[in-house]
This record gives C-alpha cells, sequence and structure tokens, in this order.
C-alpha cells in the first residue's frame, strides 16, 4: 500500500506539470539515482533517460511514466526503501510543504550536535556548549522555496515527530532569513524551535551575515556552517548517519 500511494502521488506531480521532463529528472534526482541505473533497470537506453528528461523527446506517455516512477522505488528498496519511506512521511503533511523538503529523518538512536556537526563537516558558530546536546532526527529543506511558498504558521510541520533535531537550510546565501524565520516562528508555535539550525549555502564562515549570527546568541539558537558541497553530497552523507544510528519508521 505504502509503495503504491508514493507511486501515485508522483506519478500525479509529474503529470499534471508545466515541465513533465524537468519533474522527471527532479524525481530521479531526489532518489539519488543515475541515469544509467535507471535505465538499466527500465531495460532502455540510458540516451532514453537523458532524451525525454532534456525535453528532446516529446513528452512521455503515461505508461512510460509508470515504469519510471516504479523503476526508481524498486531501485531504492533495492537499497533499504530510505526514500521510499521519507516520502510516506513528506506525503502525509498537508499543503505543499513537502515540496520544499529535499530529505527527511528520524533517528532511534540520539547523535550528539557535536559528532552530527564533525560528520559533516561544520562549525559550530554560535552557543558552542549545545555540542553535547542530543539530537533525534533532522529536516533538510529548500530554504528559498520555503520563504517564498510556505507560511510561517505551516514551518511547525517541518519537525517531523521531534523538535530535537537538526534543521538544515540549504541554498542560503548569507543566512538571515532563516534565523530570523526560526526567530520569528517561535511566536507563532509556543516557542518551539529546531535543537540545531545549519546553513548551506555561504562559501565560508565570513559570509555568513554577522546579524544573522547575533540573533542566534541572543535567542541561545545553536548555528552551525556547512561548507561548500553540492546538495547530493550532503544527503548522502546524512543518510549514512541515519543507517548508522538506526532510522525510525
Amino acid at each position: 500500500m505504502l509503495r503504491r500511494e508514493v507511486a501515485i502521488r508522483i506519478i500525479g506531480d509529474i503529470v499534471l506539470s508545466d515541465s513533465p521532463s524537468e519533474t522527471l529528472k527532479a524525481w530521479r534526482e531526489r532518489f539519488h539515482i543515475t541515469q544509467a541505473q535507471l535505465a538499466k533497470k527500465m531495460g532502455v537506453s540510458p540516451s532514453v533517460i537523458s532524451d525525454y528528461e532534456s525535453g528532446r523527446r516529446k513528452s512521455p506517455g503515461i505508461n512510460f511514466i509508470k515504469r519510471y516512477v516504479l523503476s526508481l522505488i524498486e531501485l531504492d528498496e533495492e537499497r533499504g526503501s530510505n526514500t521510499l519511506m521519507t516520502l510516506a512521511k513528506l506525503f502525509n503533511v498537508r499543503g505543499d510543504l513537502w515540496k520544499v523538503i529535499i530529505d527527511l529523518c528520524d533517528f532511534k538512536r540520539p547523535i550528539t550536535i557535536g559528532d552530527f556537526c564533525k560528520r559533516l563537516g561544520a562549525e559550530l558558530l554560535t552557543c558552542p556548549e549545545s555540542k553535547d546536546i542530543f539530537i533525534m532526527g533532522y529536516t533538510l529543506v529548500d530554504s528559498i522555496r520555503l520563504l517564498f511558498d510556505i507560511p510561517s504558521y505551516e514551518y511547525l510541520k517541518l519537525y517531523g515527530t521531534t523538535t530535537q533535531r537538526a534543521a538544515i537550510f540549504a541554498k542560503v546565501e548569507r543566512g538571515r532569513s532563516p534565523i530570523v524565520a526560526v526567530k520569528a516562528m517561535q511566536a507563532v508555535t509556543g516557542g518551539l524551535r529546531p535543537a540545531l539550525i545549519m546553513l548551506h549555502g555561504p562559501k565560508s564562515v565570513k559570509d555568513v551575515d554577522e546579524i544573522a549570527l547575533i540573533v542566534a546568541k541572543r535567542e541561545e539558537l545553536p548555528v552551525a556552517w556547512i561548507p561548500p558541497l553540492e546538495i547530493s553530497d550532503v544527503v548522502r552523507i546524512l543518510k549514512k548517519i541515519a543507517q548508522e544510528v538506526g532510522i525510525k519508521k
């Protein structure tokens, strides 16, 4: 049932998209599967996948889309169904919030903020004493889409089953907006906030907004900077951490 429901949601998203070719590619990348891997699973040449995803071929029919999506899910199941389980959680969120979440996971066992940052090569910029605090999961979001497309009162749903998690904001330029948003969100959520805020995007620590850090220090918000990495690499590291501490189903 889980497999079927996720497949239906993805197929619907592709069919109703203004650009099916781009949406196909986006879903494949979300599953962290290469064109070659998908082509082999589907029994077609990689050029077929490339042509459909680039728009060189006419938009695929429903039968191709169904095979495409089911093949993504089958490949994920062979790897342990991590993406499938994450999507199942996201699709339970109402509205468009699931579209801004790149990855989300709840842990079976805790990991300290210090260890979590170390695994990502991240540097804790505020509240150094928080390095021994435990977190029980993470949410990785597209900060641009979050700030423009999602009202602040919906942010609480980013926390999954616990606020003891890292809120990781990707595609950040300086970091002021995410921190101000979290500060403002506390008024809406009764003071609830993530245990750790992580900024992905600034090229160096010096590029992180000074005012944002001042606000974070005053609010006692632990903030960490993630060095320049591709989003796919960040997700890969996060999933490795999750596998080691255990994933809460």
